[in-house]
């Protein structure tokens, strides 16, 4: 079902994010994301005239994963920015090295890529660029979860969908189900 109808409007910003998966020859995982942000209207930066349709800021960024989700590599560059400086805070995107996406992941790559040393883009795809490595890596890792039933999946309880109480977690995984069973008083 769409959205109710728009009241009437006028452009005026497009922010566009595209992110990739990709299993490599040598077994890793590269996770690409770009971010493209342009206006419907001309205005100038003190630096640059930035006409209608043209990027304000276009980033890209990489992190190269295991299937543990363990970054082994990270690399960003800033193609297109606000001002000539602004693609000083990508390198630091390389001290997520080192970092396993899971939970506290957001945390843990925001201490190391705070304030000043890095770029606001490059850090709002972080938690896109972690759910699609979960997503790119899911096969492997669904395969060796199934190798021990005993063990809950991480996405139990963490969305609507996979609530313990509910009719995925009851099909898909019935020894973690904890709602009502026919007969049962829970």
């Amino acid at each position: 079902m769409p959205l109710s109808e728009a009241s009437p409007r006028s452009p005026m910003h497009t922010r566009t994010i595209r992110l990739d998966g990709f299993q490599r020859d040598d077994g890793l995982y590269d996770i690409e994301a770009e971010l493209t942000d342009t206006k419907s209207y001309a205005f100038d930066t003190h630096e640059r005239a930035v006409p209608p349709g043209t990027p304000l800021h276009n980033m890209q960024a990489r992190l190269t994963v295991n299937d543990d989700l363990e970054i082994f590599a990270a690399e960003a560059v800033t193609n297109f920015g606000p001002f000539s400086i602004c693609g000083g805070g990508a390198p630091s995107f390389g001290n997520l090295v080192g970092l396993t996406i899971r939970p506290g992941f957001l945390k843990a790559a925001n201490q190391r890529l705070a304030g000043t040393i890095s770029c606001t883009h490059l850090r709002e795809l972080l938690q896109q660029m972690a759910t699609v490595a979960f997503q790119t890596t899911y096969p492997v890792r669904s395969r060796k979860l199934a190798a021990q039933p005993e063990t809950p999946p991480r996405l139990l309880n963490t969305c609507y969908a996979y609530d313990t109480n509910g009719p995925v977690v009851a099909h898909r995984w019935p020894q973690f189900y904890t709602g009502m069973t026919e007969g049962s008083m829970k």
